[in-house]
């Protein structure tokens, strides 16, 4: 915890770098930001002229993010010292600071780093508080716009694009983020509950097949077309219709509003490891997710990114492992290789290596069989 002079009234500037994955800072008193520049003023007699640097990204401990994230400097000026850039615009309400760069781009990461952080910090204000975004490409805030907008009734401040001096009477710069967990904050139903109202999402609870045995309960099958895709997409289509699903096949695509209406129109979905199944956060409670661990000793991945996030949520949470049969990794290398052997001792070579062969150049042709099994256990689950 860093911390400056807390028993002064008019000013505080109070910094929390304690935790592994994130730092904040909150400020009160005369906070002025300018545009393009990346520096937060702090007016003070109180203080020297005491500077400090963030990186509002809440992903610290990754070296590779934190290089895609702006640094900001703030800096305490004092009334005798240094003159204060003249405000251009002034703000009666708070802001938050937070960056869109680091791994943003990737759905997963978009929602883990920024959008569930932003939306645990920002709730308190009850809409009444501004964003000042940096490394924002337009493409990300058109995308989640009317979360966005759910959080805050007022327009973006796109700070990186211009020169405006903008003055707050408080402003919090960073997110914060649990340390070991990923798309997780106290209440994860209360998150979903603000999606389904953002969204206007009619399903708030899956079908239950024990009151319903007309309905055909609905499964949305997510497909990939670069890496981790199903090679023999449609028999796993025809075992799931076998089993008694309506079946849905498609690739997530970057329309919040149309993903968001699909998905909690299903009563389970599935699909491998990826980004893609960051969606579930839209299915209605009682849901099955099932999914789909390629090879590589994912279990520690597969389980904090969607197994335990998923039961968070109020969903019934399934995996299928593939087996060294199911994987196109057997195509590619010998069956004695440290990559089936070992996958460890790739994955202390780094990240980069692990993820190439298991992540970028793996593929899964389902075993129709244990498929089935699996689907059979779904269909139980929704008679609960």
């Amino acid at each position: 915890m860093y911390l400056l002079d807390p028993e002064v009234e008019k000013t505080t500037l109070i910094c929390d770098t304690s935790k592994r994955k994130c730092e904040t800072c909150e400020m009160r008193g005369d906070i002025r930001i300018k545009g393009n520049s990346s520096t937060i003023f702090m007016f003070s007699s109180h203080f020297g002229n005491a500077s400090r640097t963030i990186k509002p990204y809440a992903r610290k401990d990754d070296e590779s993010a934190m290089k895609r994230v702006t640094t900001f400097n703030i800096k305490s000026i004092q009334e005798e010292g240094e003159t204060m850039l003249k405000c251009t615009k002034t703000h009666n309400v708070p802001a938050i600071v937070f960056s869109v760069g680091g791994y943003a781009g990737n759905n997963f990461h978009a929602f883990s780093d920024v959008i569930i952080p932003l939306y645990a910090t920002s709730r308190e204000f009850n809409r009444e508080v501004k964003f000042v975004v940096t490394d924002n490409p337009s493409s990300w805030t058109r995308k989640f716009q009317e979360l966005l907008h759910k959080l805050s009734r007022y327009e973006i401040i796109d700070i990186d694009r211009e020169n405006e001096v903008h003055c707050f009477p408080s402003v919090v710069v960073g997110l914060g983020k649990e340390d070991t967990k990923e798309l997780h904050i106290e209440s994860m139903k209360d998150f979903t509950r603000f999606l389904r109202s953002s969204y206007s999402l009619d399903r708030f609870i899956a079908i239950n097949l024990t009151n319903n045995l007309s309905k055909k309960p609905r499964i949305l099958i997510v497909s990939r077309s670069k890496t981790r895709a199903f090679m023999n997409t449609k028999e796993v289509v025809n075992a799931a219709q076998d089993s008694g699903f309506e079946v849905i096949v498609t690739e997530m695509n970057t329309n919040l509003t149309r993903v968001s209406r699909l998905v909690n129109s299903c009563d389970v979905m599935m699909g491998v490891h990826g980004a893609g199944l960051t969606n579930m956060v839209f299915l209605p409670e009682n849901s099955v997710m099932i999914q789909v661990v390629p090879l590589g000793k994912m279990d520690w991945i597969a389980n904090t990114y969607f197994g335990e996030p998923s039961k968070a949520m109020g969903l019934k949470y399934l995996e299928y492992k593939i087996s060294e049969g199911e994987s196109t990794l057997i195509d590619q290398y010998p069956s004695n290789h440290q990559v089936f052997v070992d996958p460890f001792s790739l994955q202390r070579k780094g990240w980069g290596v692990y993820k190439t062969i298991y992540l970028d150049n793996q593929n899964v042709t389902l075993n129709i069989t244990r498929l089935k099994e699996t689907l059979s256990r779904a269909l139980e689950l929704l008679h609960s």
